[in-house]
């Protein structure tokens, strides 16, 4: 293999993550390790849950399209929902921020509104604790994101054949959203220009504001782990996708049902960024609040996820390598 064929650009993110972890893995004395939506750290005072995401101008947002307060809410979001994928209470932030030296202060003061006000409508008790501030040509946002364990962790490599398959939190509406703003917000040379929302009908703007600002269910998070989930994780990159990720950790296989996923199952399936919580159960439970069934867990076959029985073959989800170089053209 060539040095160009081992670029990240040509691996893939599955490919670069594994020859990561495979430096790391040996280092970790986590109870949880790398490879789920967090990682679970012992503490004196109980379990810790911790994970990180970076948003980058460019190939995870584009000033044109989101403001200073869309892209706090959305950073904050986007970590609160790995938390909530562990069963975890989130409790704290911590905020990286490198930015253009000729960044309007007014764009940092819009974004610090948007971190607060997501936490304090999405996870109650949790607030931006600390973090650190850098230049770059770049405008990029990592957030830290902390939470505290009631219980066991509930982990994406635990669901069993015969669990009930559920889904808390919608599918595809974000992906629509990106729709729209590739659509019909760009100018003729396809940079990015503002959007006029009177433009758009209610729904549109309501698929808008799935992918600008996210609300996903941070809440329902605990209540899964209390009403007994046996494997859950954070849809950030497509149903399909991040279900194979989950049966390829439980070794099972997921069968989904499409017509549990609204009216554009296509999109339900492939499209990422709604940050939903999709889970198992044993079939004896109820499924708790907010959560409604959407397919079935089987013995592992062939393929690791079905759509009504038959092996997927859509869109495989959101590689931020490989989407990003395709945006560019």
């Amino acid at each position: 293999m060539t040095n160009q064929d081992q670029s990240v650009g040509a691996l893939g993110e599955a490919a670069v993550l594994a020859a990561i972890l495979e430096v790391l893995r040996p280092a970790s004395r986590a109870a949880v390790g790398p490879g789920d939506d967090a990682a679970v750290l012992d503490a004196a005072t109980g379990r810790v849950v911790a994970t990180v995401d970076t948003l980058v101008h460019g190939p995870d947002f584009r000033l044109a399209w989101s403001t200073g307060y869309d892209l706090g809410w959305k950073s904050a979001a986007v970590n609160l929902a790995d938390i909530a994928a562990m069963g975890a209470r989130p409790t704290a932030l911590l905020v990286a921020l490198t930015v253009p030296d000729d960044t309007p202060l007014p764009l940092l003061t819009d974004m610090a509104e948007g971190l607060r006000d997501a936490c304090a409508a999405l996870a109650p008790g949790c607030a931006v604790e600390g973090g650190d501030l850098a230049v770059s040509p770049t405008l990029t946002i990592a957030v830290t994101a902390i939470g505290l364990l009631d219980g066991t962790a509930v982990l994406r490599s635990g669901a069993r054949p015969g669990d009930v398959l559920a889904l808390a939190g919608d599918a595809g509406c974000a992906a629509a959203g990106l729709r729209i703003l590739f659509d019909r917000f760009r100018d003729a040379a396809g940079n990015p220009i503002a959007v006029d929302a009177s433009s758009l009908s209610v729904p549109e703007r309501a698929q808008l504001a799935a992918q600008l600002r996210p609300e996903p269910p941070i809440g329902r998070g605990p209540v899964a782990a209390r009403g007994g989930a046996t494997a859950m994780m954070d849809v950030s990159d497509g149903l399909a996708l991040d279900a194979s990720r989950m049966a390829t950790a439980s070794r099972v296989t997921l069968d989904i049902a499409a017509a549990a996923l609204g009216d554009d199952p296509a999109t339900a399936l492939s499209g990422g960024e709604d940050h939903a919580l999709l889970a198992a159960f044993p079939p004896e439970l109820a499924l708790p609040r907010g959560f409604r069934r959407i397919g079935v867990v089987l013995p592992r076959g062939e393929t690791a996820v079905l759509v009504d029985g038959t092996p997927y073959a859509g869109r495989g989800g959101w590689d931020p390598y490989r989407e990003w170089d395709a945006a560019q053209g």
